[in-house]
């Protein structure tokens, strides 16, 4: 697997949820997924009248709460700590999942080990890991409107993590509709990859050089907001 050099200016984890949350729509009913994409709750603004929804049960989930105001009866799929928004609820297992596979969510957000340049998804396993287990995400994968995928760009060692085609174990295909990370915002359409954003003091010729597949370039990319 090719290899590139990170440059220094990369974007926080922080900065890659607030970014992501700007995309998020009034009415929309989201899924929050584990890990990296819980960083985007505390971004979703009041006037975005945004439902958040966890897979273990929750319609209504609200940003982390200060560690003493924690309950440890209110946790998100990732059993970190949450609240509960005025009108929020608590649901069954099961009648989460019937939001999840009835087509209810306009978006997940998911983390990502890869992704491809048709949308193909790999977020469960790692080719080295003897177990693992795939949990809601393939459910969700499928059944949301759109994935937004919120990842680093790169491995730790520079690998790419956006590949022409998946080598890790397949979470879903053509799921990822959007892509977030450390050096830019990518959408997945039917031409392939196109490069929307990037970070401040990248440049496209930097961002080429840590994606697999071939970017396409339509003008000048917009620097990111955050």
């Amino acid at each position: 697997m090719q290899t590139a050099v990170l440059p220094k200016c990369l974007l926080s984890r922080e900065q890659i949820g607030k970014r992501l949350a700007q995309d998020l729509k009034d009415g929309w009913l989201v899924n929050v997924g584990i890990g990296m994409p819980t960083l985007a709750i505390s971004h979703v603004l009041e006037d975005q009248h945004v439902i958040l929804h966890s897979e273990n049960g929750i319609v209504g989930m609200g940003p982390p709460p200060a560690e003493e105001d924690a309950d440890p009866d209110l946790l998100g799929a990732g059993k970190g700590p949450v609240t509960l928004v005025a009108g929020g609820s608590y649901v069954h297992h099961a009648d989460s999942f019937s939001i999840i596979r009835g087509g209810r969510l306009d978006v997940a957000i998911l983390g990502a080990f890869q992704v491809a340049a048709n949308g193909d998804l790999a977020n469960w396993k790692l080719p080295h890991q003897k177990g693992g287990n795939v949990g809601g995400a393939m459910d969700i994968a499928v059944g949301a409107r759109e994935v937004f995928a919120m990842m680093t760009h790169t491995t730790r060692d520079g690998s790419h993590k956006i590949v022409e085609t998946l080598t890790y174990p397949v979470t879903a295909k053509h799921a990822v509709t959007r892509i977030f990370t450390d050096m830019a915002v990518i959408s997945v359409t039917a031409d392939g990859l196109v490069l929307e954003e990037i970070a401040q003091g990248l440049s496209v010729e930097e961002v080429q050089a840590a994606t697999g597949p071939k970017l396409i370039i339509a003008g000048t990319p917009r620097t990111i907001d955050v």
